[in-house]
């Protein structure tokens, strides 16, 4: 009887040894999930665009243009003259978001400014801080979480330009980089 119970116990063992053979090594490799929140992104109006009150001439077309970053006002062209108690502004927006993340402003011009049926050309209008003029330009966001940003333009006063108010709205957009 003892001779049986060796040969089963070598005859399972036997059996057993390829199963363990055969068994897959395991692998764990760790990887990371991860994701960044932003504050949301504020972009509020604080001063108006405004190239104040001028004086069209009779004999030639002319300019005004304001500075983005100052809201000074020039005549470049013409023979526009401003009114000095009516000056001109720039427009002015400020910015809420993450501080330290850079911001995409990015600004749609209108055409025209109209005044009833009377319109004039809007030549371009730009951010501060463009070399040249631009529609699009970014800004980094201080440790404060503000941020902020200039407009000005040029516009076109034709001869004889009809007396009014001019005006049309533009948009700036703000985006996360």
């Amino acid at each position: 009887m003892r001779f049986n119970i060796c040969l089963a116990a070598v005859a399972a063992t036997l059996v057993a040894s390829p199963a363990l053979a055969q068994q897959a090594s395991v692998t764990v490799n760790n990887a990371t999930a991860k994701g960044t929140v932003l504050l949301p992104l504020s972009l509020s109006e604080t001063q108006k665009l405004d190239f104040g009150t001028v004086i069209a001439s009779t004999t030639a077309t002319g300019n005004v243009v304001v500075d983005p970053a100052t809201g000074t006002r020039s005549f470049p062209a013409g023979n526009v003259v401003g009114v000095p108690t009516y000056p001109s502004k720039n427009g002015t927006f400020q910015g809420a978001g993450t501080p330290g993340r850079s911001v995409t402003l990015t600004m749609t011009p209108p055409s025209l400014l109209t005044s009833g049926l009377n319109t004039l050309v809007v030549n371009s209008m730009t951010f501060d801080g463009c070399a040249g003029g631009c529609t699009t330009t970014s800004r980094t966001i201080d440790v404060s979480g503000a941020f902020s940003v200039g407009v000005g333009g040029d516009f076109q006063i034709a001869t004889g330009q009809a007396s009014g108010l001019y005006s049309a709205t533009y948009s700036v957009t703000a985006d996360y980089q």
